[in-house]
């Protein structure tokens, strides 16, 4: 089976009320994709869309801590969380918070599906704690956003430098 290369876009559903589910399908290997979610000077390429990232803290083992600053348009937007569970290639699941909402934490739960054929289905869930957290995130410009930067992964998927 040939796999297409033409630029997707993340099918975003609402199953609950305080969940979003989220799958894309990458043409790149499940290893490749999972050194692009796990490597920080990969994570760095793709994950402010393109803008400035600053990878502050990445202590990738169960409890370690994240944190990442994103530099855009003259401002700083801070993102971080904890490392809940990892599978290598397979799952990963860690807490992500935006400094601009503290205390509001989202779960986020993501598989690596390998398709078989050099491509791979991500599939992400986020918990929410409440309905209303989960609608102020879909009406926050966060599915746009999320395309923009899973677009610029695929730019760095396609690098055959690393």
């Amino acid at each position: 089976m040939s796999t297409s290369q033409t630029p997707t876009t993340a099918t975003v559903s609402t199953p609950t009320d305080r969940e979003i589910h989220v799958e894309r399908i990458f043409n790149a290997p499940r290893d490749r994709v999972w050194a692009a979610f796990t490597r920080p000077e990969l994570l760095a390429q793709w994950w402010g869309r393109g803008n400035e990232l600053d990878v502050e803290r990445w202590e990738f083992e169960r409890g370690g801590h994240w944190r990442f600053v994103e530099h855009s348009d003259g401002e700083t937007h801070g993102f971080e969380g904890r490392f809940r569970e990892i599978t290598p290639e397979e799952r990963l699941v860690y807490t992500f918070e935006w400094d601009g909402m503290p205390g509001h934490v989202i779960v986020e739960n993501n598989t690596y599906t390998d398709l078989g054929d050099g491509r791979t289905k991500l599939s992400v869930v986020s918990q929410f704690h409440t309905p209303e957290e989960r609608d102020g995130m879909l009406q926050s410009g966060m599915e746009g956003g999320m395309n923009e930067s899973y677009a610029a992964l695929d730019a760095v998927l396609a690098q055959t430098s690393w």
